[in-house]
């Protein structure tokens, strides 16, 4: 299984940390910090200006920095047959 990555910061220390992505979509990421039995879920939604992503886990604030628009340009270039909308 290939899991992507993606590169936050947290606000506090502006450290950056590695995190697995677990979905991607234009109006939410979830991610997933930490390994094994010790391991976090987060909910990342575009902040009000829309220039990146924020969420908090245990009371601390991540961000990841890019735009929602170029995290649908990612998921685009990545699989273009998701861009076509199903209709029925």
């Amino acid at each position: 299984m290939n899991e992507e990555k993606i590169k936050v910061r947290v606000t506090e220390t502006a450290q950056t940390i590695d995190v697995v992505v677990l979905s991607k979509r234009a109006e939410r990421i979830e991610v997933v910090l930490g390994e094994g039995v010790h391991n976090v879920k987060c909910e990342l939604t575009p902040t009000r200006n829309r220039r990146a992503y924020a969420g908090s886990v245990r009371g601390r604030e991540i961000i990841y920095e890019r735009s929602p628009e170029q995290v649908q340009a990612d998921i685009d270039r990545v699989n273009p047959a998701l861009r076509k909308s199903r209709r029925r």
